[in-house]
């Protein structure tokens, strides 16, 4: 069986837009993505670390934890042997509560690929390719999400075309989850179930090339 970490936030932990819900394994996109790959014969599995609120590198000064860096190593090494590591941060650098644009959550996601590039994994384990998946923009935030994420929609242009170079320098290989879905219009940050429907189908074929390759 091949393993496969999803390193997320609350885009990929699945909250449900207007609430503190949660979409069932099966609808948010890391459990479709298992699901289709299993369809096709993949013997895989999918393991889900994404955790609410979690920037690239910068802490939240309301909850801790909340830096991705944090700890980030060793889940590579708790969670080895690792087929693949798909990578989707980036939003919530744009809070409101910080200053950051595009190119700074640019940076954060390139520190994250090293520390998960020099994780202590266990000697003749692999080193984990990464596939770094840009989110989709954030749109107009509104209800529960209008103040923490004010300036957002404005402070994310540019980050998928960020990470793309990044990931073209580093010898990743990137996808842009906003070709394929947007942002919820009742919040304007996380996604309806049909959204994780189709990110997790889009994804299968690319995934399942890598895991060949592998």
């Amino acid at each position: 069986m091949k393993q496969i970490l999803v390193y997320g936030d609350s885009l990929s932990w699945g909250i449900v837009p207007g609430s503190r819900g949660r979409h069932p394994f099966a609808v948010r996109w890391p459990g479709r993505l298992e699901l289709r790959l299993q369809e096709a014969g993949h013997d895989v599995r999918v393991i889900e670390d994404c955790l609410n609120g979690r920037r690239t590198v910068w802490d939240d000064p309301f909850k801790a934890g909340r830096s991705g860096l944090e700890g980030l190593a060793l889940r590579i090494e708790v969670n080895s042997p690792l087929a693949l590591v798909i990578l989707m941060l980036g939003n919530n650098d744009f809070q409101s509560m910080h200053p950051h644009t595009a190119w700074h959550a640019v940076q954060g996601v390139a520190a994250l690929l090293d520390a998960i590039r020099s994780a202590p994994i266990e000697p003749g384990m692999p080193v984990p390719p990464v596939l770094v998946v840009a989110p989709p923009p954030i749109g107009t935030p509104s209800g529960t999400m209008a103040d923490k994420f004010a300036g957002g929609d404005r402070k994310c242009v540019g980050l998928g075309d960020g990470l793309r170079a990044l990931a073209a320098e580093l010898g990743c290989p990137f996808f842009d989850a906003g070709d394929v879905i947007s942002a919820s219009r009742i919040d304007g940050v996380h996604l309806d179930a049909d959204q994780h429907v189709s990110l997790g189908d889009a994804l299968a074929a690319p995934v399942a090339a890598l895991l060949a390759a592998g």
